[in-house]
């Protein structure tokens, strides 16, 4: 009998994705298009503000890494890369995100 195939541990994959994009890609980008903030908890911030509509931390645990659902980690997921995409949201992604907090932009 021939062994079955390993099967991807889609969370798994969904966090090193989310990592990526937040640790290295997005920082990555800051200086080149002057974004307001550098820093991987302020881009985590801002994709997990807009994926999930309001203040992250009003509807997930912290850390958010472990408590996210699947489908919270993957619409985060596609704000981060839709911002790599298109660098001209983030400065708007992140005034709303603080707006939130009632911080100035």
């Amino acid at each position: 009998m021939l062994p079955l195939p390993a099967i991807p541990d889609r969370r798994a994959a969904l966090l090193r994705r989310w990592l990526d994009l937040t640790r290295q890609v997005l920082p990555g980008l800051a200086a080149a298009h002057r974004w307001p903030i550098r820093l991987d908890h302020c881009f985590m911030r801002v994709c997990l503000d807009a994926a999930l509509g309001q203040r992250w931390d009003r509807v997930v645990r912290r850390p958010a890494v472990r408590h996210l659902s699947e489908a919270q980690l993957a619409a985060a997921i596609a704000v981060a890369e839709r911002i790599a995409a298109e660098p001209a949201l983030l400065p708007r992604l992140n005034a709303a995100s603080l707006a939130m907090r009632r911080k100035a932009a």
